[in-house]
């Protein structure tokens, strides 16, 4: 019986993907572990073991094509199985050659030409679920079941792929549901903006095609800022006696570490947030998620966008560690080798720009996290102190909230504990 490969969610935000190219021919054996595809995701691209055993039968979606989680993508076949020429998956959603092939953007018109014609979005189509031909225990079957959750949409972790138990429950947690969405969380639709002639002639711009990254961060960031209801505090912290400990601290290491700014920053966000535990929660309709540890995610500027690797129990962490942790991490995020489990799962974000001379900023809350912190630079500033004017070194901290979980209050209690542990710096080493 033929087996129908789908595409399968490879990272725990990925919607959709683009078939980057396929490394395999139709015709050609399949044999497990060997890399079948290359699909770029909305955070890498990534590669596609095969699973099933067999002969590359049919290629339904051909590189250059961007096709929905849960939709096939080609057919497997035995050795010496002979397949319908009609045959096709029973949902029926998979694209043909013509349709999934990528269709060139037209050219705008002068300005002059014709008026603006709003255009037709079609709604999404939920993908339907892969019963029968999908690796799973016969347990994360039935929960599977029980739970509403699309087998298609999650990336087993047991031999050769096979869903077990705990990937279900993983889904379940992350929200997965039919069409993959976060559960209790449905942002209004992104209204597109009118298209129709640009008002820039063509000898003046290069066309870039937006990747599947830019778009990802163009939908998530504009429904946070649709659906999430966004305040903003800040507050300046004295960083005098934190660069002198940093200073103090890197030249007694004689080379064997390097502590950053960014890394005193992320360690006394994680003793902020063990002070005020209200400050690390998460947003579902049906509860609010106040979490135990502090999963810190890093916003890391990379090629074509950006991605956030997480520090796991960073409250628990030794400084020195965490600024390993943060460089290793960095450099893997820029040469697109972090696996999902690397960037995802954060329960608090930090975006600084202090290094490229911005003084203060406010960031987009990052959902399901309730708030993040924007880190502007630090700069020697005038500030009264005891009645008299002297110059220190100052930074801006601005802290973006999701007001459905993090109040007014809770968020200034934060900032008074993360200013506390920034300007009293040999606490966070302790």
């Amino acid at each position: 019986m033929p087996i129908d490969l789908f595409m399968s969610q490879l990272s725990p935000t990925m919607t959709e993907g683009k078939i980057a190219r396929w490394l395999k021919n139709e015709g050609d054996t399949l044999e497990s572990g060997e890399v079948l595809a290359e699909v770029e995701t909305d955070k890498a691209t990534m590669e596609v073991e095969v699973v099933d055993e067999g002969i590359l039968h049919k290629i339904l979606a051909p590189a250059g094509s961007t096709v929905a989680v849960g939709v096939p993508i080609a057919v497997i076949a035995e050795e010496d199985e002979e397949v319908p020429a009609d045959y096709m998956p029973a949902n029926g959603d998979a694209p043909s050659a013509e349709q999934a092939a990528p269709v060139p953007e037209a050219v705008a018109a002068p300005v002059a030409a014709a008026a603006p014609v709003a255009p037709v979005t079609p709604a999404p189509v939920a993908p339907a679920p892969r019963t029968g031909r999908i690796k799973a225990s016969p347990l994360a079957r039935r929960l599977a079941k029980q739970k509403g959750i699309n087998l298609a949409a999650i990336q087993g972790t047991g031999p050769k792929g096979r869903i077990v138990k705990a990937d279900v429950e993983n889904a379940s947690r992350r929200g997965i549901s039919l069409g993959g969405a976060m559960a209790g969380m449905t942002p209004p639709p992104v209204r597109p903006l009118p298209q129709g002639p640009l008002p820039y002639h063509e000898d003046e711009f290069e066309r870039i095609e937006n990747s599947m990254m830019r778009k990802a961060i163009s939908r998530r960031l504009t429904e946070s800022k649709q659906s999430v209801p966004h305040f903003y505090l800040s507050v300046d912290v004295a960083m005098d006696r934190l660069m002198d400990l940093r200073a103090q601290l890197n030249e007694a290491a004689d080379g064997a570490f390097k502590l950053s700014v960014n890394d005193f920053i992320v360690k006394a966000v994680a003793k902020g947030l063990v002070d005020v535990p209200a400050a690390n929660a998460s947003w579902t309709d049906s509860h609010t998620l106040q979490h135990k540890h502090a999963h810190i995610s890093i916003a890391v500027a990379i090629e074509g966008g950006l991605i956030t690797p997480v520090i796991r129990f960073a409250e628990q962490k030794a400084i020195t560690d965490i600024s390993a942790e943060v460089k290793e991490l960095a450099a893997r995020a820029r040469t697109g080798d972090l696996q999902p489990n690397e960037y995802s799962g954060g329960t608090f974000s930090i975006s600084n720009l202090g290094m490229y001379g911005v003084k203060q900023f406010s960031a987009i809350v990052n959902p399901p996290e309730g708030a993040i912190l924007a880190v502007g630079g630090t700069d020697e500033r005038p500030v009264v102190e005891n009645g008299t004017i002297v110059v220190k070194k100052m930074m801006t901290l601005t802290l973006s909230c999701d007001h459905r979980v993090v109040d007014g209050a809770v968020g200034a209690e934060f900032l008074a504990a993360l200013k506390k542990h920034i300007e009293c710096p040999a606490g966070v080493l302790i």
